[in-house]
Formats: C-alpha cells, structure tokens, sequence
C-alpha cells in the first residue's frame, strides 16, 4: 500500500492546538470507566477549559447511579471524541486521566465549562434549575488526536 494511502487509514497525528479547537467544537463523546472487572462507556456532553480539564455532569437517578458508582471507582478515565464525515474524513481525540467530583466552590470552574461548549449549555438555567447533579472534572494528563482529511 502506498505511503499516501495509508495516511488516510491511519490518520495523522494532530499538534496540541488542533486537538485543544476539536475539543472546544465538539462538546460530546463516550466516557470510559471501570469498576476494575468491567469496562462502563457512557455518552456525555462535555465542557473543555482549553487548558488541562473536561467538566461533565451525570444526573442522578435513584440512590445508586451507575455511572456514578463506576467514576467513583475509576483510578483513569478516557474520554474519546470523534467526529466522521465520510470514509476519509474523520478526527478523533482520546483524553485520558484521573476523574475528580465537583465540590460547591467549584462549581463555577464546571459552570462556565459547560456553558461555552457543552451539548446542554441550558442544563444551568436561572429559571428552572436543575437539581441532583453531579459535577465531574477529567484532569487531562495525556491527550492524543488523528485526523485525516482525505
């Protein structure tokens, strides 16, 4: 096979800049955590402090939350993020590290995250607040990203 060809399987590897833009566009992508048997993929909607951290929420639902349960559990998490447009054109970024849960006086760090970029910005509504949420930080300690555009 080609040089040129493969490239496009493989994708090319993305400098710091593209990734940190790709993250501040995308707002979505599957959480993996695990409990040390078993591996939990979750979709979230995701805010990106374009420095070292992703902020997500996990709604509560009844007094144990799965995903809760397996984040709390999770020594490192990773965080994929991809976009595809066709066969040869895709960029896919994957996120790794420690999850950290919100405290109170945090919560403004998550807010604004979550604002800028995230799926649900209205999630924070002045009128309507939610309630029982639970702020998670990703504390990005390695990020990689592969791009190809065909």
């Amino acid at each position: 096979m080609a040089p040129e060809k493969f490239a496009e399987i493989e994708g090319i590897e993305m400098d710091r800049e593209m990734v940190d833009a790709f993250l501040r566009e995308q707002g979505r992508g599957i959480l993996s955590l695990t409990d040390g048997r078993e591996g939990y993929g979750v979709p979230v909607s995701f805010g990106y402090d374009s420095e070292d951290s992703l902020y997500f929420v996990f709604l509560r639902v009844g007094e144990q939350s799965k995903k809760s349960r397996f984040a709390e559990q999770t020594e490192r998490a990773s965080l994929t993020v991809y976009d595809v447009t066709s066969k040869h054109v895709w960029t896919s970024v994957i996120a790794s590290g420690p999850l950290h849960q919100i405290s109170d006086d945090e919560w403004s760090e998550l807010e604004a995250a979550v604002e800028d970029n995230a799926w649900y910005p209205s999630l924070f509504s002045e009128a309507e607040p939610m309630q029982d949420i639970q702020g998670w930080e990703l504390r990005i300690e390695e990020v990689t990203g592969q791009q190809s555009e065909g």
